[in-house]
């Protein structure tokens, strides 16, 4: 207990002085930039062909330059804060639940038997790809207990390929609300009939886990009782072309910012997460009582990303929550910018409008925090994007710094570092810069229009990608 104490007491220590910092940074890096003259810059002018290149070898302002320092530091101080707060609540949280760990319970399990997994595989029309989710978890070095297909209003041969498997088939009854409803459903089947030493593993029919994925979520729900969901580490399906490594690089990234966060997760992803039986009845539970959604429902079916909401559900109830490095999965990508456009469309929706529905809580901070950064980031790049190119048509010469254009190449370094995993094209792709930076923009604009489509009350679509029988994306 004591040892808790102390990592309240240096965590705090942490918060107070980051938010300091912060404000100070702040505070100077404002006061700087309103400060002070530019250094002079004697620029060096070059005869390139036809371009006229003036190279500048000075560098700018101090007071720019302390300027930026202080910004970046702001920002930097900025995320600590937000980590430590998030830190706090988790260990809170872990308190609660070693002290409901300790209590008599019908829900828990006096024995502290291995946890047993049943698979829950919603499905709608996935005969392409059904069949290799289900050999990949043959594959798995720890076999799940119980395989259950949630075949959703399936006009394909679904049905017939999971019974072919020989796992379970549980067929949907007149469900209008999609995945969210498919797996209330199933839930409300399955639940009742499962203990405290059960977990629920729920993943897309279109999703190949690593081989140690089971195991290693088994094993962390084993060796911590505290511990209510695991999640999963991301990756991208080898699709060809720029548009498939666009997205495998963000993933990578996002994958390895969790794995550098010691897992603590940001979204259980709906590819693959797995989580125990008793925490979903608790979600179920306080549907309609301090949560949102129906009651007794485990999925919010208003949700257009029942993954993300069903995290906040989570982490608002207290629930501790990890995404180890064991725990990998390859998932589809989108074949098209009109499917990435729509995919990302409602996931972005989705966002905004879970953390309108929660409110700023403890447990929605962070997600806050994401959707502003993003609005700022929207307005950064596109004022970017647009002074650059008025000022590229306007000029008579091309005027290069060489303290921007090294600066620049740590960027370029960051941006290449982060992807190393992905090999030689991947890295190529993030050291070229200009394709990543327009993928942003894509990106950005599918925030702008989200927050566009939410203020005019614009229905949202869904999409289903079709797969040809037995190939990869199409």
């Amino acid at each position: 207990m004591r040892a808790r104490t102390l990592s309240f007491g240096r965590l705090g220590v942490v918060l107070v002085v980051a938010v300091v910092t912060a404000l100070a940074s702040a505070a100077g890096a404002v006061a700087s930039f309103a400060a002070g003259e530019s250094d002079p810059l004697e620029p060096l002018t070059l005869q390139l062909g036809p371009i006229d290149v003036a190279l500048a070898g000075g560098r700018p302002s101090t007071d720019l330059l302390l300027a930026a320092l202080l910004t970046m530091v702001s920002i930097a101080a900025g995320a600590v804060a937000l980590e430590a707060a998030g830190a706090i609540r988790l260990l809170r949280s872990q308190d609660r639940r070693q002290l409901i760990a300790v209590m008599p319970s019908p829900l828990r399990s006096p024995t502290g038997r291995p946890v047993r997994i049943t698979v829950l595989i919603p499905a709608h029309d996935e005969e392409a790809r059904l069949a290799t989710t289900l050999a990949t978890l043959r594959e798995q070095h720890r076999l799940p207990d119980r395989i259950v297909v949630v075949a959703d209003n399936c006009t394909d041969a679904t049905v017939p390929i999971a019974r072919e498997f020989g796992v379970e088939v549980f067929e949907t009854l007149g469900n209008t609300h999609r995945k969210g409803g498919a797996l209330n459903q199933a839930l409300a089947w399955l639940l009742p009939t499962l203990g405290a030493d059960d977990a629920v593993m729920v993943m897309d029919a279109d999703t190949t886990l690593g081989p140690d994925y089971l195991a290693t979520a088994a094993r962390c729900l084993d060796e911590d009782p505290t511990l209510e969901a695991v999640g999963g580490l991301f990756f991208g399906e080898p699709l060809p072309g720029l548009l498939g490594l666009l997205q495998r690089n963000e993933y990578t990234r996002y994958s390895r910012e969790i794995a550098r966060r010691s897992g603590r997760v940001f979204v259980l992803t709906g590819t693959a997460s797995v989580f125990r039986a008793e925490s979903l009845r608790a979600v179920a539970q306080a549907r309609g009582v301090c949560l949102p959604g129906g009651s007794d429902q485990v999925y919010d079916t208003s949700s257009l990303t029942e993954d993300n909401e069903l995290t906040i559900a989570l982490k608002s109830l207290g629930s501790p929550m990890r995404s180890p490095r064991g725990c990998s999965v390859v998932t589809e990508l989108m074949p098209t910018w009109r499917n990435l456009w729509r995919q990302r469309l409602r996931w972005q929706r989705g966002a905004l409008e879970n953390v309108a529905a929660y409110g700023i809580t403890t447990a929605t901070a962070r997600y806050w925090a994401q959707q502003v950064g993003i609005a700022y980031g929207a307005v950064a790049l596109y004022s970017y994007l647009f002074l650059m190119t008025v000022t590229l048509l306007a000029a008579d010469q091309l005027v290069l710094f060489v303290f921007w254009c090294l600066l620049g190449l740590v960027f370029v370094a960051e941006r290449t570092i982060t992807v190393w995993e992905g090999g030689w094209r991947a890295r190529l792709l993030a050291a070229l810069i200009l394709p990543e930076l327009l993928y942003a923009a894509f990106q950005q604009a599918v925030f702008v229009r989200g927050l566009f489509d939410i203020l005019v009350a614009r229905r949202a679509s869904w999409g289903h990608v079709q797969h040809p029988v037995g190939g990869a994306a199409a």
